[in-house]
């Protein structure tokens, strides 16, 4: 099985991946982690995107995905995981990341890009504080 956890920075990915991850077997990724897999940055991609084919019947693989150029790596099949959070929850996550300060080049980022995954296909809706992750983490080890 492949899980695609996608969304905006801040907003809870990893944590939902962590979790997941916890309760059966799997690989994790995260956004360009495929690199690892070879050191041409396309032929890594390729062998990732396999990978992933693969892994929609055999291997449980989760991709954590914070940026939209990374969807498309997504095979059919994947399990779509939307994370999202209020935006004042992610500036005050991005903060505590930079040293209690969110400097107005970033906050004017984290604007532009609020909202930006919340019209792609997905299985689940997570609202960062709102969702109980267990209740995901038993949907998820439902379909296996």
């Amino acid at each position: 099985m492949v899980i695609g956890i996608f969304g905006e920075s801040c907003t809870g990915k990893s944590t939902l991946a962590e979790k997941i991850a916890a309760s059966f077997p799997c690989e994790v990724f995260t956004g360009k982690d495929y690199l690892r897999l070879a050191k041409n940055e396309n032929i890594a991609k390729v062998i990732f995107q396999k990978k992933l084919t693969a892994a929609v019947t055999g291997e449980n693989i989760i991709y954590v995905i914070s940026e939209k150029e990374h969807l498309p790596l997504l095979p059919d099949g994947a399990f779509r995981i939307l994370v999202t959070a209020d935006l004042d929850l992610i500036k005050s996550r991005f903060a505590q990341r930079m040293r209690g300060t969110l400097p107005a080049p970033v906050a004017v980022m984290l604007e532009k890009k609020h909202g930006s995954f919340d019209n792609i296909r997905h299985d689940i809706h997570v609202i960062s504080g709102e969702t109980d992750l267990d209740e995901v983490c038993k949907k998820i080890i439902a379909r296996l």
